[in-house]
């Protein structure tokens, strides 16, 4: 769908640059017989949702096309995406955003990673964010491995278990042939992180504890707890966002006292694409700047007192010398970073909270629906729009009976956690309709048409 940017007013001005008084006075070349004298006999208007709603029925009709229910998430995200996002970024001077290597007389690229890193900053409660990095996974990592630089002899890590899978073994790869020791804390029955095993395993040789918030089972973990016992042993607290949208309404990581903040930026703005590309924020506090990996933009003024945007810091191996970088990571997400902060700036503080919360009571009515089932028992706690559910049967043979309805109900637990064969994780967003809800609910107890 094309997005028409004028207003009324860019029309008037380009009207009287070319001398005419209205619209009408650009078809004067047509023959009032061959002219409508009357207004478009057409519906009245409505949401830009409704109309690719209404659009896509009407290609329907034209060829049998499967329909799916889909309630997946696992870290990758159903949320709807204005057409400006897409008409903004197909300009033909973002084709190719780039890091520049003469980043100076690229302001225009410098300024969007600013403006980028100031609304994460926002979000996240942070002092400092980086330019993107390739995804959510990396960024946890590469947060593993500034805790480890910032703590000096301090070499083991902390992982929970309720953190994102992929995460945990992208962490595990990185640090394979590092003097870093990766110690995994278990999740106790109500699927957050053990606060008792996280007690008896802090010492004084770990330099982090990483979770999720929120984490894989869609729980929102204890973060001011957490962060008060990492840092009575001298640890950092690492928090990793897989569903960035849920910052839009529970308070953020930084004022619940952690230290470094990561995630996955696919929700705001980025399609899903069978699987990528992602982006990878990374926020810090002050006194973690100089540890960041990637590059830093920085505002500043040029000689004649004019604002202008400069590389601040730049501490990938490409920029300085291999051993004294932080990272090699060599490619920051300039396009990604563009379409997420198009999609910051469109929505704003109150439209940011306005979805998070139509995903969160959504959520709340599809948990609520299948808790009322018999067998089924969602997990109880603060979630946002995830959560998991165990199930009367084994989650392999319940998704297969709901897909030859046309249903994705979920992603099956036992997957990476074999203990749990009878779980699922089911994802709400507001793409989801109350009417798919309720087919689900259907589906699960065994009455999928």
């Amino acid at each position: 769908m094309r997005y028409l940017p004028h207003t009324s007013d860019d029309v008037r001005q380009m009207l009287e640059t070319i001398g005419l008084a209205g619209i009408e006075e650009l078809f004067s070349g047509v023959p009032d017989a061959c002219r409508l004298s009357r207004p478009l006999a057409i519906a009245p208007g409505c949401s830009e949702s409704e109309l690719l709603g209404r659009l896509k029925k009407l290609a329907d009709a034209n060829a049998q096309v499967s329909e799916w229910d889909a309630f997946l998430g696992g870290g990758a995200y159903n949320h709807f995406i204005p057409a400006v996002v897409d008409h903004l970024v197909s300009r033909s001077e973002f084709y190719t955003a780039y890091t520049p290597y003469q980043p100076e007389i690229s302001q225009g690229t410098l300024q969007a990673i600013f403006e980028y890193q100031t609304m994460i900053c926002q979000l996240t409660g942070m002092d400092i964010a980086n330019a993107s990095l390739y995804d959510g996974a990396s960024a946890c990592a590469e947060a593993v491995l500034l805790a480890v630089r910032c703590a000096r002899k301090r070499s083991k890590i902390l992982l929970s278990q309720a953190l994102h899978p992929q995460y945990r073994e992208t962490v595990k790869t990185y640090c394979r042939y590092l003097p870093v020791e990766i110690e995994e804390l278990p999740f106790d029955a109500g699927y957050v992180t053990d606060l008792q095993a996280l007690k008896d395993r802090l010492d004084e040789q770990v330099a982090a504890v990483v979770v999720g918030y929120p984490n894989y089972f869609g729980r929102i973990e204890e973060l001011a707890t957490l962060a008060e016992l990492s840092h009575a042993r001298g640890a950092r607290l690492v928090t990793a966002v897989a569903e960035p949208l849920a910052l839009g309404l529970f308070k953020s990581p930084g004022e619940l006292g952690a230290d470094v903040v990561v995630g996955e930026g696919q929700s705001f703005g980025i399609p899903l694409s069978y699987g990528g590309p992602g982006i990878g924020f990374f926020a810090v506090k002050k006194q973690d700047m100089r540890a960041l990996p990637g590059r830093l933009v920085g505002e500043t003024l040029d000689q004649d007192g004019k604002r202008g945007y400069v590389l601040t810091l730049a501490t990938r191996e490409q920029h300085i010398r291999r051993e004294r970088a932080t990272s090699n990571i060599c490619s920051n997400q300039g396009m990604c970073t563009l379409m997420v902060g198009i999609y910051l700036a469109l929505h704003g503080k109150r439209g940011l909270r306005q979805l998070a919360e139509q995903n969160y009571s959504k959520a709340a009515y599809a948990r609520r629906r299948i808790g009322s089932l018999a067998g089924f028992q969602p997990v109880e706690g603060e979630v946002f729009n995830e959560f998991a559910v165990l199930c009367p049967e084994p989650a392999a043979q319940l998704l297969a009976r709901l897909e030859k309805s046309g249903i994705l109900a979920g992603i099956p637990l036992c997957r990476d956690y074999p203990q749990l064969e009878n779980g699922i994780l089911v994802c709400v967003t507001e793409q989801n309709s109350k009417q798919q809800i309720d087919r689900l609910v259907a589906g699960l107890a065994g009455g999928a048409a």
